[in-house]
């Protein structure tokens, strides 16, 4: 099995339009798909990302606050999950519930070293 990276854009600003008990039901959904995966023997690992943080560029020369993108590339979220190959690893990428909140997955392989 080849181990591949899920990179959760966007969805913020539906989530933040939330009641608490739809955030509850929803980070429910999120907590059955994850479950699911780790039965399946699938789920490596996954956390949510903070929402701030630091962008370092030119070797350190240049630090500044954010990360500052729109909305709909802001990176929440990762997992990393074992699939058999792409394809397997995309399929098992439609159950999030990310796409609730107009919300996308990045999906890609991580390398050996």
């Amino acid at each position: 099995m080849k181990e591949f990276l899920y990179l959760f854009r966007g969805g913020d600003a539906r989530r933040a339009q939330q009641s608490p008990e739809e955030m509850q039901a929803h980070m429910q959904k999120w907590g059955a798909w994850m479950q699911q995966l780790a039965e399946a023997g699938q789920l490596v690992s996954g956390l949510p990302l903070g929402a701030e943080g630091k962008v370092v560029e030119k070797a350190g020369e240049v630090i500044t606050d954010g990360p500052f993108a729109e909305g709909s590339e802001v990176v929440g979220g990762y997992l990393i999950v074992k699939a058999k190959d792409l394809d397997e690893a995309t399929e098992l990428s439609k159950g999030c519930p990310i796409y609730e909140h107009e919300g996308c997955t990045e999906v890609r392989e991580l390398l050996p070293m």
